[in-house]
């Protein structure tokens, strides 16, 4: 999978838990989940679950620790499904 793709994906993942879904309009790989999206802590652990169903991998308590930003996620993402 393509990290267009994957991008795309955790765009569309994302989408429920952020307060101003219009935030989402704009977002690079560089935009950071909690700041600029607004994403709380434990909403972050939801959306990594979400990617472990969607992407069907498992992403460890290391990984996970070192999601800040979407393109963090789609390093991950692109890391376990190789």
């Amino acid at each position: 999978m393509e990290e267009k793709q994957i991008f795309s994906e955790m765009v569309t993942i994302l989408r429920p838990y952020v307060k101003d879904a219009s935030l989402l309009d704009g977002a690079t790989v560089d935009t950071h989940i909690l700041d600029d999206l607004k994403v709380n802590s434990a909403r972050l652990v939801d959306v990594i679950i979400k990617c472990e169903d969607v992407f069907g991998i498992e992403i460890d308590d290391d990984d996970a620790d070192q999601i800040r930003t979407i393109g963090d996620a789609v390093n991950v993402i692109k890391s376990k499904l190789q």
